[in-house]
């Protein structure tokens, strides 16, 4: 789901701790890499302070594993060259687990996916079914996994319209020319639902995270050899999740299920 950025946000670190990393089983500091550049994930506020679910969710982590937490910026493109680097320890910066990626660095199970979901018109009653869908048009952009994804399960009961960008396809939808529009759940949310143009325009239906269409999901990114470490993060999500934590800092950012099923 991520894109390059270009910023001059590469110069700019919150944290750094200097010196050479920790050896195996001595994790009393981790050192974290994040973007800052991709709200609502990771962001800068108005004083210059990391602020976001990547941010909230990575000292949350660090207090579960009762180790101390050094946050630093790092542009997207430097993000898994710092990695191997060593400037740091792990990568929280929604990046998606991809082959080519475990290539080079190791991933912790997922600590949230990108669902995808359906907008229509608030009231509009429709059902998110091949039978409550049938003969109505759906916008989504063209070429995506979305599309693959509404084409594959939906295809011989919807009319599907197909735009080079999302914003042409929810332009259709407030001009009444789709009835629902298709897309990445938090692109949706911070791109049209809390816009101007979204009000009156809501999510239907389940948030859709099946792994033949939209892969493994967003993972948290450590050096290979650093098994212990992405052992303790694993642990440490899925205590988070289980103590509720996790489910609280989802609901500051989001109105729906980021971890999915």
């Amino acid at each position: 789901m991520r894109r390059l950025l270009t910023t001059l946000l590469a110069a700019v670190v919150i944290t750094m701790m200097l010196g050479s990393p920790v050896s195996a089983g001595e994790w009393k500091t981790i050192r974290f890499a994040t973007e800052g550049a991709y709200p609502p994930f990771n962001m800068l506020d108005s004083n210059g302070q990391l602020q976001g679910f990547d941010v909230d969710i990575t000292n949350a982590l660090c207090k579960q594993m009762g180790v101390e937490c050094k946050l630093m910026i790092q542009d997207w493109d430097g993000l898994i060259p710092g990695l191997l680097a060593k400037k740091y320890d792990a990568i929280v910066a929604s990046m998606s687990i991809t082959e080519e990626r475990k290539q080079k660095v190791d991933f912790t199970n997922k600590y949230y996916v990108s669902p995808a979901r359906f907008v229509a018109k608030k009231g509009a009653g429709i059902d998110v079914s091949k039978k409550g869908l049938k003969g109505k048009v759906v916008g989504v952009q063209r070429a995506t996994i979305h599309e693959n994804f509404v084409r594959d399960n939906f295809g011989d009961s919807i009319q599907i319209k197909s735009y080079a960008t999302q914003d042409e396809a929810n332009m259709d939808l407030t001009a009444g020319r789709v009835d629902l529009v298709i897309a990445d759940a938090t692109v949706l949310q911070g791109g049209f639902l809390d816009t101007d143009a979204g009000k009156g325009y809501a999510f239907i239906g389940p948030s859709f995270t099946d792994a033949k269409w939209f892969g493994e999901g967003i993972g948290i990114a450590v050096r290979k050899g650093d098994g212990d470490l992405k052992e303790k993060l694993n642990k440490a999500i899925k205590d988070l999740r289980k103590s509720g934590v996790y489910q609280k800092i989802n609901a500051k950012y989001f109105d729906f299920d980021l971890y999915g099923e």
